[in-house]
């Protein structure tokens, strides 16, 4: 059959997947061959120039007369097992152009995804210069927190009248949504979800006298209050006075910088907003609690290194070689899968993880709450001011936002799945890990969307350094910290 006789026109879709950053990038061209019929099959040339480490193509059919829309799409992934972030609304294309043409709207998708694993700082900035530059991307998908700067700054859509258009998104988990509202609006649409457990080595447990009875219920006897931060820093101390770890090697967390430090100040009993107020709170009282801890921990008890706060993130591979090693671990949900994937395949990948490694809980802290703690950070899809068509970059997202594709992307990254719908879909219930990480949710806090979270966060986190390395006291810290946030924040934040 002739293309006429078919009245569709065959159109190549590129999608680009950049896995490199650099500041610098190689520009590597692609000719893609597009086909349209008019009166005649016209062949013209499309010179795309990206960096790339390897394109997917796939056909899309556009009616005769009708309209290919290109859509940009970018996404930070670590590969291979968060590669999903972008993937799914690759796989989504057909769908969001199925649903066109069953509306009988002459349009149809083309996507450009771009996606590498650069530094969040990096990937940040480079959104909001595109954005300055008018060559920001129709979808961006990044953390939550990032509507506070960008919503503000007029880099996004409110999407609060449209999302209403889309029922896939009436399956979103509804205490996911807070993370995306900013000034009673809504800026994005969930995309993963996590939360951030205490992770403990059982062999190390037992060399500590610990019965296999103990290490199994910790995770009950954390969830219920019973063991506590104060208790975990006892154990970790009582590894290193003997021998058991290296001094250092007690508790280990984050090397930088990011949202797990907040929970710490969560824990010990801090407010950082004030429904109705848009200054930030920071509590000089709940602070030096933290700092006390950190510098106990590090200067005094040598449970942690001094210099964790290196920036390395390179430690999950002597982690995963040292659970003999290391008793405690702060981290994400989501290192589980890069852990097994990444670095544990040839001694059993998940299974081993499940013999040697449980988690639970942040613990309570004493001298806080006398909660269990987490931290969600959920990751949204956002949509660019400049994008000409938010109708369709939302479709897109929409028929990315299902519990086929996102429950994929979960059992293969670690991360907790979004949809209410996945609570009874076998496919996520019956992932083991997924299932037993599921309630750490009861536990969860949100960062604050704010306009002012990134100064508040940098300076709270400077106090971090100081103690840990020793350079300041507890109480020097917080003067310092203070000072900070007054001259940078001036009347957005409230000192108490």
């Amino acid at each position: 059959m002739s293309y006429r006789k078919m009245g569709w026109a065959v159109v190549t879709l590129l999608v680009v997947a950049s896995l490199v950053a650099s500041c610098a990038p190689q520009i590597v061209k692609e000719t893609v061959i597009v086909e349209k019929e008019v009166e005649k099959i016209v062949k013209e040339t499309v010179v795309v120039e990206k960096e790339v480490e390897k394109i997917v193509k796939e056909t899309v059919e556009v009616p005769v007369g009708g309209q290919l829309i290109h859509i940009v799409a970018r996404t930070k992934a670590s590969p291979p097992y968060e590669d999903g972030r972008g993937n799914n609304l690759v796989s989504a294309v057909g769908a969001a152009n199925a649903a066109l043409a069953a509306m009988g709207d002459d349009r149809r998708i083309e996507l450009e995804l771009i996606q590498d694993d650069a530094d969040w700082g990096d990937y940040k900035t480079e959104f909001e210069l595109a954005s300055e530059a008018g060559q920001a991307s129709d979808i961006v998908c990044s953390g939550h927190e990032h509507i506070g700067d960008w919503a503000t700054a007029g880099y996004l859509v409110d999407i609060t009248d449209m999302i209403g258009s889309y029922p896939e998104f009436d399956d979103v988990i509804e205490s996911l949504w807070t993370s995306t509202e900013l000034g009673g609006k809504i800026w994005g649409i969930p995309q993963d979800a996590e939360a951030r457990p205490m992770y403990y080595s059982k062999p190390l447990l037992r060399e500590l006298g610990w019965s296999d009875q103990d290490i199994e219920s910790l995770d009950e006897r954390v969830a219920s209050g019973e063991f506590t931060w104060q208790d975990m820093l006892d154990t970790a101390a009582e590894a290193v006075e003997k021998g058991i770890v290296e001094p250092g090697d007690g508790w280990w967390h984050r090397p930088s910088n990011g949202p797990d430090f907040l929970y710490y100040y969560y824990g010990a009993g801090g407010k950082i907003q004030e429904e109705g107020a848009d200054a930030l709170i920071f509590d000089t009282t709940t602070a030096q609690k933290v700092y006390e801890m950190l510098y106990d921990a590090a200067q005094v008890r040598n449970i942690i290194r001094p210099n964790k706060l290196d920036g390395d993130w390179d430690y999950h591979k002597e982690y995963t070689s040292k659970f003999d090693k290391v008793l405690f671990v702060f981290e994400g949900t989501w290192r589980w899968a890069s852990w097994h994937t990444g670095y544990l395949q040839d001694v059993g990948g998940e299974d081993y993880l499940f013999e040697n490694v449980g988690f639970a809980p942040i613990p309570a802290n004493e001298e806080g709450t006398g909660d269990p703690i987490t931290l969600t950070h959920p990751l949204v899809y956002m949509i660019s001011s400049q994008s000409e068509h938010p109708d369709l970059a939302l479709l897109l997202i929409s028929k990315a936002t299902v519990k086929e594709l996102n429950t994929d992307y979960a059992v293969a990254s670690g991360h907790l799945g979004v949809l209410k719908s996945q609570s009874s879909y076998p496919p996520y219930t019956t992932a083991k890990f997924l299932s037993a990480t599921l309630p750490l949710l009861e536990y969860t806090t949100f960062l604050p969307n704010s306009p002012y979270w990134s100064a508040y966060s940098e300076a709270y986190y400077l106090g971090i350094q100081a103690v840990e390395s020793g350079d300041l006291t507890p109480e020097e810290a917080v003067e310092v910290v203070v000072e900070r946030l007054q001259n940078e924040l001036g009347d957005n934040v409230v000192i108490r």
